[in-house]
């Protein structure tokens, strides 16, 4: 079995993993219940360093652990959407890996692009050299690990490619037992208040599905995978929300530099 090892144990979130567990369930338990009327479908999570994006990212997996208790369907396969940050390519790359390892084990993992037939196929590459020391699908897994129990990753990032496009191509894979979930950071390096600012953009427009404003004014590292989350929403007809919105400087940092993490979730009615 191919196995991509943990490329940001130890830097990004702790190594050790007890640790990991106990920082992992205290965002959780400190993250608010925010009321979702539907089946959750998707969700856009932060992806930069525990100490300062975890508690944001755990509202959103706290929604996906009340999702699980559900008498309805079974969330068992996890589509995880990312910018790349270290290489350019065309289209979306997977890697060739069957599992991912973290300190708290391994993560099954599998191609997307296996079901994919004709023409479309072409958008897809395996380039395991662009996700090793890839940080943004990576650091979702943890939270991942800690609400839920058997499930397949299908992880992909997203390089030169029209989100839209995109978007209709995984629309076919998805079942209701497929859960969605784009990893983007917001707004980086302003200062406090520019940075709520061009963050109440997002904050908007992207629960409120609103493509063009999002496209035209939003910012954020991952735009393209949230972009094409969003236009998977408007597809299927599901109804976006705004779980939380923080920075670092609320989190672990100083004020005159900081990032933005939104947590969104989509669910259908």
């Amino acid at each position: 079995m191919s196995i991509r090892p943990a490329a940001v144990a130890g830097s990004f979130y702790p190594a050790d993993k007890n640790e990991l567990r106990r920082m992992v369930n205290g965002f959780l338990e400190s993250a608010k219940r925010i009321k979702i009327d539907g089946a959750l479908r998707a969700l856009v999570e932060p992806h930069a360093g525990y100490i300062y994006s975890g508690p944001v990212a755990a509202y959103g997996y706290k929604a996906l652990a009340e999702e699980q208790t559900k008498d309805k369907g079974h969330i068992t396969k996890i589509i995880l959407l990312g910018p790349s940050h270290y290489a350019a390519f065309f289209g979306a790359c997977e890697t060739d890996c069957e599992a991912w390892e973290t300190p708290l084990g391994s993560v099954r993992a599998a191609s997307l692009m296996a079901h994919v037939k004709g023409p479309k196929k072409e958008l897809f590459g395996v380039y395991p050299q662009v996700h090793g020391p890839e940080h943004c699908l990576e650091v979702q897994l943890p939270f991942l690990q800690t609400v839920m129990k058997d499930f397949t990753i299908y992880p992909l990032l997203c390089g030169d490619v029209d989100p839209k496009e995109l978007a209709g191509v995984i629309a076919e894979f998805i079942d209701d037992e497929t859960l969605v979930i784009a990893s983007s950071d917001l707004s980086h390096y302003l200062a406090y208040d520019e940075a709520v600012k061009i963050d109440g953009i997002a904050n908007e427009s992207v629960p409120k599905i609103d493509i063009k404003h999002f496209e035209d004014s939003g910012d954020a590292c991952g735009k393209t995978p949230i972009l094409v989350l969003m236009h998977l929403a408007k597809k299927k007809g599901w109804t976006g929300k705004l779980l939380d919105y923080r920075n670092s400087g609320d989190t672990a940092g100083p004020k005159d530099q900081v990032v933005g993490y939104g947590c969104y979730a989509f669910y259908e009615k």
